[in-house]
């Protein structure tokens, strides 16, 4: 009987050490991955379940390092408990090895999904009440109106876009974005 963890981070720039640190204490083996939880697709995942016996126990630091969404985690889990394999999250401290570890399993994961749902409405309400207002989201533009109007009298005047771009301190990509955009604008 052997246990194995899984510890998973999103991103590159995330580190894995604190969940590797709290897992090695307790298992035989880690696994470890950099991917994002909302992609089905999690090699090291795949290869962890592969290797899994009954009578092993699969190890997370947090719930939702094993799934991003309750049904996925319940699908993980129940596919586990088939195999007759226990689940245990250090976080929560939950163990499926028990009737009432099974049902805190449950209540946690529906907590969980509740308050990312609840994020999302709160997101999208705050999305809406700012386009309302007239405000619209993403990074203020870079370059003022002045600027625009200069680069577009430049174009008008024959000059080269590399030589515009370099002396208004941007990329030629954005200048030919920004001329394209003045373009549409005044169709």
């Amino acid at each position: 009987m052997s246990v194995i963890g899984y510890a998973r981070v999103s991103t590159d720039q995330q580190s894995l050490a604190m969940q590797t640190d709290a897992l090695n204490k307790l298992c035989d083996e880690v696994f470890q991955e950099k991917v994002s939880g909302a992609k089905r697709d999690r090699p090291q995942l795949k290869l962890l379940l592969n290797k899994l016996n009954e009578g092993d126990t699969l190890v997370v630091y947090k719930l939702d390092r094993l799934g991003r969404s309750l049904s996925d985690l319940i699908d993980i889990v129940r596919e586990l408990q088939a195999k007759k394999i226990s689940f245990r999250s250090l976080n929560e401290n939950i163990d499926t090895s028990s009737a009432m570890g099974k049902c805190f399993f449950h209540m946690v994961g529906a907590f969980a999904e509740m308050e990312r749902d609840v994020i999302r409405e709160r997101t999208m309400a705050g999305l809406a009440a700012a386009k309302l207002s007239g405000r619209t989201g993403g990074r203020p533009d870079k370059f003022k109106s002045e600027t625009i109007e200069l680069a577009k009298e430049l174009a008008d005047q024959g000059k080269p876009r590399t030589e515009i771009a370099k002396s208004l301190g941007m990329s030629r990509a954005t200048l030919y974005r920004m001329l394209s955009e003045t373009k549409s604008l005044n169709r």
